[in-house]
């Protein structure tokens, strides 16, 4: 059998999904085929997935090309076009196992339904395609998707749906036999994370899962929540940081910018001060609290001005781990419409942007020299701390395990230990 070639761009939760089409793919028998799950975040993510498919045609000539993912729901005809592609399905069809019976079945599928996408609004469930692991030592688990926002630089939602939750007992009961076969940390991931619940019966918030986690799972050593918003972090999850050892001292911030004015023309929830008071009461509860971000460089209408408070917002907001991402136009998006920052502007403000990132990560990496750190191996030389830095062993190490080590100096963007 001739195992089928997966290629996975954009997100984190792209890759957890592609673990899933693995799964499903294997099930239904197919073989040979080359399957790109795209992401449609800027005009720039659909010209690598452009690029890619003929890249992967070259190297496949004969093979059947199927696209997926955020830039296929979003943009079919784009892709249906190409000659290089032979199917194009949606973000829902990817996940059930009759698309794949059917894809086994190419005969079946008349030249009309050569492209499977539905409308992805009308999707109310998130589909059960929990998945036993992912990842060797590190599990993810999807446990939301979808976006019920409508940030205006923001295609997502069209790709991914309105938000829809995994019920708590069903995230409970895949995390026990996550522990069961040997994971140590698991992640929780979605588009949206702070808006789990919202969908379900009493309406619970991503706390309020967290909490019940740590309670029913005991054997759990490490649990880690992905990209949050922080202006919707509710009360347990604030609890939870304080109280919960086993929630690691790391949340990744969608903060996008640090000037109220372009917060608002983005449509975001909340302004500058409010992302501040957050990592100070987040710091105030758990001092070895580290911060990652997400910040867009150049939106429209941005000046020198309201460039200079993003960056700044580096050392207010006390942020460790920067994802600088240079505004690109995306049709359909509101902010398209605007008057536009230009090229050059918008390159030389992302460099400084990496630039305060890569100076603040440097102060994070010297402050932990000759402290002791619980370190997750991922190899036998690698292994990540509690905070999610790197750590690179001057011996061998027993992989999968956490040990404790002290912190001799630093190589680069990662620890010594």
């Amino acid at each position: 059998m001739i195992a089928p070639v997966f290629s996975t761009l954009g997100c984190r939760l792209n890759a957890y999904e592609t673990e899933a089409m693995k799964e499903l793919a294997e099930q239904a028998g197919i073989e040979g085929a080359v399957i790109v799950n795209t992401c449609a975040v800027t005009a720039e993510a659909v010209r690598k997935a452009k690029q890619e498919i003929r890249k992967l045609r070259r190297e496949n000539p004969e093979a059947v090309l199927i696209v997926t993912g955020c830039a296929a729901q979003v943009e079919p005809e784009t892709f249906a076009a190409m000659p290089e592609v032979t199917r194009v399905i949606g973000n829902t069809e990817k996940m059930q196992a009759e698309t794949w019976r059917a894809l086994k079945a190419p005969d079946l599928i008349g030249e009309t339904e050569r492209v499977m996408v539905d409308d992805i609004m009308s999707v109310t469930e998130t589909a059960g395609h929990l998945i036993d692991g992912f990842g060797r030592h590190r599990a993810y688990v999807q446990v939301q998707n979808g976006c019920d926002h409508r940030c205006t630089f923001c295609i997502i939602p069209y790709g991914r749906g309105n938000s829809r939750s995994v019920p708590a007992g069903v995230v409970v009961d895949q995390i026990r036999r996550l522990v069961d076969k040997g994971f140590l940390e698991v992640v929780l991931t979605g588009v949206d994370l702070t808006s789990w619940g919202a969908d379900l019966p009493g309406q619970p918030r991503l706390g309020d899962l967290v909490m019940r986690i740590l309670r029913l799972v005991p054997d759990l050593a490490r649990l880690r929540i992905s990209s949050i918003d922080s202006i919707e972090a509710d009360d347990n999850l604030m609890l939870a940081i304080a109280t919960e050892p086993r929630l690691m001292p790391h949340l990744h911030l969608s903060l996008q910018h640090g000037d109220d004015l372009i917060l608002k023309r983005m449509k975001r929830r909340h302004l500058r001060d409010d992302a501040i008071r957050f990592c100070e009461e987040a710091r105030r509860l758990r001092p070895d609290i580290v911060f990652g971000a997400d910040i867009i460089a150049g939106f429209p209408t941005e000046s020198e001005a309201m460039f200079a408070n993003s960056l700044k917002l580096v050392e207010d907001c006390g942020l460790t781990f920067l994802h600088v991402f240079p505004y690109s136009r995306r049709d359909g998006t509101p902010a398209a419409r605007m008057p536009q920052v230009n090229g050059p502007a918008i390159k030389e403000r992302a460099a400084q942007l990496r630039a305060a990132g890569e100076a603040a990560l440097s102060r994070h990496l010297v402050a932990q020299q000759g402290r002791s750190h619980r370190i997750l191996t991922e190899g036998p030389r690698l292994g990540r701390t509690e905070q999610f830095t790197e750590v690179d062993f001057a011996t061998d190490q027993p992989e999968g395990t956490i040990v404790t080590a002290t912190i001799t100096g630093r190589d680069g963007e990662r620890l010594c230990a």
